[in-house]
């Protein structure tokens, strides 16, 4: 299997899914160590920098990529297996941005209030402990929390010639924010154009379910992931599969609408997977699903819907594709980054 390290320029990013020229040509099975920008793009460093200030939300969720997949074609699914995150930086950054996040005033909904304060958290990486360091900016408390490493961006160019920012999630993948999207998952992408024309980016070093102030703890991500095409079978949302659950992945406004994707995307998935009728799938499915909500910030709102596999007959989803990438995965050896 052959292993490709990449590491962008600043002038190869991407800010958008689609639109944008490939950085290189890979083979289906083709292994990658990439190098990835938080999604402030370097502007925050420090408490006392602020987004208003040094963050051009033009250049936001820098894209390493896109990567042209030779041989897919519209209608393939596109399989990409996270294989190793570890953080490339000593620090992350998270930020209340002005008008954007959960618990403010935004400019969808227009309230007569100011926007909650502009305000930067540094969080300080100890590696001895695996964690990450939270200092409170207007009182004492300060609090150690797992790093546990994902990937907020992974998406494929849309269907018909459209460009989408960097900060949107919908069926093409994107920016999605799931904390599922880490070691060991593997991500399912219906191709829309010639190539595939993927890419990933916007490090978390941790997230909480849901996003709510709108950012992550984000870094700079060293990445290890393995990259194959199934002819056919593209799904119409993004479907996840790890050791333990298949998911889909469904983005809109309302939320109750990126439910309703994600879950209608299961149903379908399970009929195909299990020879179900609709309604057997349906009916199973709510006995036993789960639904954390991945983001209630970005452009569309983005939910997981899971389905535990233990309770499950043993079934091969794609030929068995995800089994596939965690022996690649394995033969990889221990991941190390310069």
């Amino acid at each position: 299997m052959e292993l490709i390290d990449f590491r962008p320029r600043r002038d190869q990013y991407a800010y958008t899914f689609g639109g944008a020229a490939p950085v290189m040509r890979i083979k289906p099975g083709t292994a990658l160590r990439l190098w990835t920008e938080d999604a402030f793009n370097y502007a925050l460093q420090s408490v006392n920098d602020l987004a208003s200030e040094k963050v051009n939300l033009a250049e936001v969720n820098p894209q390493t990529g896109p990567f042209y997949v030779e041989g897919a074609e519209p209608g393939d699914t596109l399989a990409i297996h996270i294989v190793d995150l570890a953080p490339a930086r000593s620090w992350g950054a998270s930020a209340a941005i002005p008008f954007f996040g959960g618990l403010t005033s935004t400019d969808r909904t227009a309230m007569l209030q100011d926007s909650l304060p502009d305000t930067t958290w540094i969080y300080h990486v100890d590696s001895a402990t695996n964690t990450v360091g939270f200092e409170s900016r207007f009182g004492d408390l300060t609090v150690q929390l797992p790093i546990e490493p994902m990937l907020g961006t992974v998406g494929v160019a849309p269907a018909g010639r459209e460009v989408r920012s960097s900060l949107v999630p919908e069926r093409f993948g994107g920016n999605m924010d799931s904390p599922e999207m880490k070691a060991g998952t593997t991500c399912y992408l219906g191709v829309n154009v010639e190539g595939a024309l993927w890419s990933l980016g916007d490090g978390h070093y941790r997230q909480g379910e849901g996003e709510a102030c709108g950012t992550a703890v984000e870094g700079a991500m060293n990445v290890t992931v393995v990259v194959d095409l199934i002819k056919g079978g593209g799904p119409a949302w993004p479907r996840l599969e790890n050791d333990a659950h298949y998911m889909t992945v469904g983005s809109s406004r309302p939320l109750e609408d990126a439910w309703r994707i994600g879950q209608v995307e299961l149903v379908r998935w399970f009929e195909q997977l299990y020879d179900l009728h609709q309604m057997d799938a349906y009916q199973l499915l709510s006995q036993m699903t789960q639904a954390p909500i991945a983001n209630v910030v970005d452009a569309n709102f983005s939910v997981v819907l899971k389905a535990a596999k233990q309770y499950l007959p043993a079934r091969s989803a794609y030929d068995g594709m995800h089994a596939l990438m965690r022996e690649r995965a394995t033969s990889l050896g221990t991941i190390t980054y310069d």
